[in-house]
């Protein structure tokens, strides 16, 4: 017999197993494809989900602010906006798995270049956000502390002033309308972005006491001075001199003052009452102001400070320098450094001498 003859009778006589073959194989090119299939489709997922997405300017880290209160429509808008997400109907899609709009956090986040979707979505719902460095610094007045603050954290300038101007609130943290900005500190204090105007507040006075810990609070005792009137003749001691190697010895000059019971007749304070810092030259017009700040009319120190000394100045006065002078004046070749006396005759000669480059300067006010 032929060998074909041979294989067709096979299959004639087993008919059976040629269709079972053939269904075998149906069976498993039905199951090849359903994997290519579902390879895809996990793919397509795979790269929603966890390929970059997120492009920054420059590929440099960028930064977004997401207000108090704001939805996930809100933050979609902020992203798309700063042009930083590539497909919004991707991003958006696996913000909804992750219910995103059930979990919206404030704050100030790095957003960084080639972000997948997945890994922003995870730091924006879990409040992963990035703290800010506050700086505060060289401030005279509420208004100024106000405005400079607002600029760095959420709150408003208005938020913060309503603060100041709230009597039963700043009783409550150990101060008056006077001495509130004596609780501020100048350093650079890290929070978050969203921190409210309260919590900022609250924050500042934890500062505070912690500035004052038991070393400054002993000398501050020892020299017979509350915290508040160490920060206020900190603050009338920097606004005499801008060379802080002055301190020490201004601040001893006016130890000497208080403790003998003369007015301290310092010009920064008669210029606080007047609300003019430009002023060169105080004149008698000036010191005649009606103000508890004219320490040319009033003895001893101002009810507070008058402006936000730094902690070298503070320190100055708890550590001030023994001497016996009792008046200075600037120095006439207007160097910035002063003229120190220990009588009155002495102080009215160098003030002769100052009065007189002042003129020739044309400096009369």
């Amino acid at each position: 017999m032929k060998p074909d003859s041979f294989m067709l009778l096979k299959y004639n006589r087993y008919p059976d197993l040629m269709r079972g073959s053939v269904i075998i194989k149906y069976i498993l090119y039905g199951i090849l494809v359903v994997f290519i299939i579902a390879g895809i489709k996990v793919s397509d997922i795979y790269h929603k989900a966890y390929g970059a997405n997120i492009f920054t300017p420059d590929k440099k880290p960028y930064y977004i602010y997401i207000p108090t209160g704001s939805e996930s429509e809100d933050v979609f808008s902020i992203l798309y906006d700063a042009k930083l997400v590539k497909n919004r109907h991707t991003f958006e899609w696996v913000a909804e798995r992750k219910n995103y709009s059930k979990h919206v956090h404030p704050g100030k986040y790095k957003i960084r270049n080639r972000m997948s979707n997945n890994e922003l979505i995870n730091i924006l719902r879990a409040g992963l956000q990035e703290p800010v460095e506050v700086v505060i610094n060289n401030i005279r007045t509420s208004e100024d502390l106000a405005l400079k603050v607002a600029e760095q954290i959420e709150p408003d300038t208005a938020a913060i002033l309503s603060l100041f101007r709230d009597d039963a609130f700043i009783e409550e943290l150990g101060f008056n309308a006077y001495t509130i900005m004596g609780m501020f500190i100048p350093n650079t204090y890290e929070c978050w972005w969203n921190l409210s105007a309260t919590g900022f507040f609250e924050r500042m006075k934890k500062e505070y006491d912690r500035f004052w810990n038991f070393e400054r609070t002993y000398k501050a005792q020892r020299i017979n001075l509350t915290t508040n009137e160490v920060i206020t003749l900190a603050s009338i001691i920097e606004n005499e001199t801008n060379k802080p190697e002055e301190y020490r010895r201004i601040a001893g000059v006016y130890i000497n003052r208080l403790d003998k019971g003369i007015k301290l007749q310092a010009d920064p304070t008669v210029k606080y009452a007047l609300g003019d810092f430009s002023i060169q030259r105080v004149l008698k017009k000036h010191t005649g102001i009606e103000s508890p700040y004219n320490t040319y009319k009033y003895y001893g120190l101002p009810p507070g400070p008058i402006g936000m000394p730094s902690i070298q100045a503070i320190d100055a006065v708890l550590d001030y320098e023994k001497n016996d002078y009792l008046y200075f004046c600037a120095k006439e070749d207007f160097s910035g450094y002063h003229n120190f006396a220990r009588t009155l005759e002495q102080h009215n000669r160098n003030a002769r001498s100052y009065q007189k480059a002042l003129n020739r300067r044309r400096i009369l006010k």
